[in-house]
C-alpha cells in the first residue's frame, strides 16, 4: 500500500502542472485585462499598474515567473483586492467554507445512510417508496432553487432565521441545509443500492443460518459492504463542499471562498482564480487517495498495486 501511495503522490505533481498551465492560458484568452472592468482607467495609469503586476512582459515570461512563485508557495497578490495577496485571501475564505462543507457533509451522510438503509430494508414498500421519491426530489431541485424558498419560507415570511450573513449559529442553518439536500438524497440512493446488493450476498446468508440477530446483520455485516460505493463518492464531493459553494456563497452573502472565486473571476482577478483552482485540484487528487485507501481497508478484496 505505501508503494500505491507513494506513485500517486508523484502523479499529483505533473497532473497539478498540467491544470496550471491550463487555467493559466484559459484565463489569458479572456478579452481585456482586469483593469479595463468598471470606470475606464486613463492609458498612462493603466499602463503603470500593467508594469506594476508584471502584465506588460510576454505571455511566455509570466507563466514562467508564475510557476516560480508556485513552486515557492507563493500565489502573488490579488489584482482587484488591495493590499491583498491571494495566500490571506485563501486563508479569511477556505476556514468558513471548511466549517460550513464539513458540517453540510457530515450531516448529509448521517440523514443519508441512515435513509439509505431504511429503504434497502423496506424494499418495495412504502417506506422504500418515499425515500426514494425524496432523493428523486433532492437531486432534482438545483441549490439555486431551494436556497431563495428557505430564505422566503424561514427568513421572510416566519422570521426564524436570518436570511443570510456570518457569525451566528442562526446563519449556518439555512447555508447547510441547502448543501446538505442534494448530498443527502446522492448518498441515501448509494447506500441504499449498496445495502439490497449486501442483504443478498453470500456472507449475509451465511450470518443468518448462524442465527445472528438482524441489528447485527445490518450493523457488522451488510453496511460495511453496502457503504463502499459512498466512500468512492465523498472524496470529490467533500473537496467541492469544502472549497466552498459557489451559489450558496453568493446567496447567503458568506465570505467565504466560493463567493471570492465567483467574484474574482468575473472580475477577472487572475491570481485569485488561479489560487482557488490550485486549491480545490490538490484537494480532490488527495482525498480520492484518502477514498482509495479507506476503500482497500474496508475491502480486503481489494489490491492497491
Amino acid at each position: 500500500m505505501l508503494g500505491f501511495i507513494l506513485r500517486r503522490i508523484l502523479v499529483i505533481a505533473p497532473t497539478l502542472f498540467v491544470v496550471v498551465t491550463a487555467t493559466f492560458f484559459l484565463m489569458r484568452l479572456a478579452p481585456g485585462t482586469p483593469f479595463q472592468t468598471g470606470r475606464k482607467l486613463p492609458p498612462v495609469i493603466e499602463k503603470n499598474v500593467m508594469r506594476k503586476f508584471g502584465m506588460d512582459r510576454p505571455l511566455v515570461e509570466q507563466y514562467a515567473s508564475y510557476l516560480e512563485g508556485v513552486a515557492h508557495g507563493d500565489f502573488g497578490p490579488s489584482l482587484k483586492y488591495q493590499d491583498k495577496t491571494v495566500a490571506q485571501l485563501i486563508g479569511e475564505g477556505f476556514p468558513k467554507s471548511l466549517a460550513l462543507g464539513l458540517t453540510a457533509l457530515t450531516l448529509a451522510t448521517a440523514l443519508g445512510v441512515g435513509a439509505g438503509v431504511m429503504a434497502a430494508l423496506a424494499q418495495n414498500r412504502p417506506p422504500d417508496y418515499l425515500v426514494t421519491s425524496l432523493a428523486v426530489a433532492g437531486l432534482c431541485v438545483p441549490t439555486f432553487v431551494t436556497a431563495p424558498l428557505l430564505i422566503l419560507v424561514f427568513a421572510s415570511t416566519l422570521g426564524w432565521l436570518p436570511s443570510g450573513g456570518w457569525g451566528e449559529v442562526q446563519n449556518l442553518v439555512l447555508p447547510i441545509t441547502v448543501l446538505a439536500l442534494p448530498q443527502t438524497a446522492v448518498i441515501a440512493r448509494l447506500t441504499r443500492g449498496g445495502m439490497i446488493e449486501a442483504l443478498k450476498s453470500n456472507f449475509v446468508r451465511t450470518a443468518r443460518a448462524k442465527g445472528l440477530s438482524s441489528k447485527a446483520i445490518v450493523l457488522r455485516h451488510a453496511l460495511p459492504a453496502a457503504v463502499l460505493p459512498l466512500v468512492s463518492y465523498l472524496g470529490p464531493a467533500c473537496a467541492g463542499l469544502i472549497t466552498g459553494s459557489l451559489v450558496v456563497e453568493q446567496i447567503f452573502n458568506i465570505p467565504g471562498l466560493g463567493r471570492y472565486f465567483v467574484v474574482s473571476a468575473l472580475q477577472r482577478d487572475y491570481t485569485v482564480v488561479m489560487g482557488v483552482v490550485i486549491l480545490y485540484s490538490t484537494l480532490i487528487m488527495a482525498l480520492n487517495l484518502v477514498a482509495d485507501v479507506l476503500y482497500a481497508a474496508l475491502d480486503p478484496r481489494v489490491v492497491l498495486e
